[in-house]
């Protein structure tokens, strides 16, 4: 069960972060309200929120899952694959040492949370143009002590792993296309998404609930059918980002 989560507030400069998306420019507004309904469904959760200010300097420093990766025993601080993000996570130091011992992601290791994907004693870490074979040798290093097994899966399209691939519930994960059928998954149940829903791949299982974007209705019909609570959340803005669900928050 998590019972802590922290997140960031968007920037008004947030439209200035990076983005290969086609959808158009992002409002602030509805950013804030978005945002503000996502931290609102976490507490309804039972989470604890911390709500960090904005990092003028940094306009992509609210998806704050990627500069860590924070486990029931330990957080690792990542070294961001993408240069204009790197520096945000020395301003995520002081806030999780509140928290857990910490460890570093040292150059040339690159690693972006949204890589991550721990299920269990598993952990997945997507090889992508964010995270590097040595950014996952290290987190591997670090975990191991810990009792978890790394393996590695190429990320071929999408901007990070989970992206396409996340948890939604006991030995069952939600993949795209693009996944499905991947031998690095081959002991997980598979929900495939179809592909003009792509996005939908990227939710956020909660206590017991899962958090879905809204607007992919095929994806929703599959999610139902897990007889688990569901969530849906507007997530247009961060979208816009590449961003979504899983990328606003840190949870443990």
């Amino acid at each position: 069960m998590f019972t802590h989560a922290i997140l960031r507030k968007p920037g008004p400069n947030f439209a200035e972060g990076l983005t290969t998306s086609p959808l158009g420019t992002p409002d602030f507004g509805r950013m804030l309200q978005q945002h503000s309904a996502y931290a609102d469904a976490l507490t309804a959760l039972g989470l604890q929120i911390e709500m960090l200010e904005p990092l003028p300097a940094f306009p992509d420093a609210y998806f704050v899952e990627d500069v860590a990766v924070v486990t029931p025993e330990l957080a690792v601080i990542t070294r961001p694959g993408a240069g204009a993000r790197r520096g945000e996570e020395f301003h995520m130091i002081a806030v999780l040492a509140r928290h857990r011992p910490l460890a570093h992601i040292t150059d040339p290791g690159t690693l972006d949370g949204g890589d991550v994907l721990i299920v269990g004693q598993t952990v997945f870490v997507g090889l992508s143009n964010r995270t590097n074979p040595e950014g996952a040798a290290q987190l591997g290093h670090f975990l191991s002590v810990h009792g978890y097994q790394t393996r590695t899966i190429p990320v071929a399209e999408g901007l990070h792993f989970k992206s396409s691939v996340t948890w939604v519930r006991g030995n069952t994960l939600l993949v795209s296309e693009t996944f499905a059928g991947r031998p690095e998954l081959a002991d997980f149940e598979q929900i495939v998404v179809d592909g003009d829903e792509d996005y939908a791949s990227n939710t956020l299982h909660v206590n017991g609930t899962i958090l879905t974007p809204m607007g992919f209705p095929k994806t929703l019909r599959k999610l139902e059918g897990l007889s688990v609570p569901v969530v849906v959340l507007d997530t247009s803005e961060a979208r816009k980002m590449d961003g979504g669900l899983t990328c606003m928050s840190l949870r443990f």
